[in-house]
């Protein structure tokens, strides 16, 4: 049965496992129109954000409705590492997560656990939610598992120092760098291109390049992006929604000052 509601295959996923250069877009403001809209822009993938963004289950709902006709895959940030939040976000119809704060191979176990029903994992069972179209998804237990995305976001000096570890857990797809919080876990708080932080952003993407992982990070300034491409990354967001209304909204009165 085909139903907007389901990505069985994710091909998104298949695109990480690949290494095939995946540009999204962060969606901060929490509106149903403006994810919309952001969906027809064609970036391969949007992250929802639950971590740093006014968004919760409900107004989560409305927007992934707004993205069912959208090339765009939906990726969610839940605000931490657990395993009720998760169990909710699944079942309002997410597959792929950016998973905060992913510190050792421990909370990347967690994180995986937490996407996949037993015996894979301890995900909580509903026969009757939106992620399988409310019951009527065929085989949906039988192939959801294997259709769940898993960005472990590297975000301290705890994570570089276990990166490899992190690596190495099964359903971990994608190593994505958080560069603000990464810069000030080096005491290089909003200094994320000093040389020291620059480095270990490198390091860990040559760590996930070593591991046939994909890697990725925020990058809101176009000679970033374009350098971490240029260093291996091939999940790269390139702005937010409320970067570019904050700043074509200036630009447009700066034109009549």
């Amino acid at each position: 049965m085909s139903t907007p509601y389901t990505a069985i295959p994710n091909t998104f996923r298949q695109n990480l496992q690949a290494c095939k250069k995946q540009i999204g877009c962060w969606c901060s403001l929490g509106n149903p129109i403006t994810t919309e809209v952001m969906g027809l822009a064609g970036f391969d993938w949007l992250l929802l954000d639950g971590e740093h963004a006014p968004n919760d289950v409900l107004s989560f709902i409305p927007q992934l409705m707004a993205l069912k006709d959208s090339a765009s895959a939906p990726v969610v940030r839940p605000q931490w590492n657990d395993t009720v939040v998760i169990k909710r976000l699944l079942d309002l119809g997410f597959y792929n997560f950016l998973v905060p704060f992913i510190d050792s191979a421990e909370d990347a176990r967690r994180a995986v656990a937490a996407t996949r029903y037993p015996p894979q994992g301890v995900r909580g069972v509903s026969v009757s939610h939106r992620s399988n179209a409310y019951g009527t998804v065929k085989d949906y237990f039988k192939l959801v598992n294997d259709n769940i995305t898993i960005l472990a976001q590297i975000e301290s000096r705890t994570a570089v120092a276990n990166i490899d570890e992190i690596c190495a857990v099964d359903g971990i797809d994608c190593i994505f760098v958080g560069p603000s919080d990464l810069s000030a876990g080096f005491g290089k708080l909003g200094q994320p291109n000093d040389p020291e932080v620059q480095a270990a952003i490198a390091h860990v993407f040559a760590r996930a390049k070593a591991h046939d992982k994909a890697a990725g990070i925020l990058a809101p300034v176009e000679a970033d992006a374009r350098r971490y491409l240029e260093m291996g990354a091939t999940v790269v967001a390139v702005g937010s929604d409320l970067g570019v209304f904050r700043g074509a909204s200036q630009a447009l009165r700066d034109k009549y000052l």
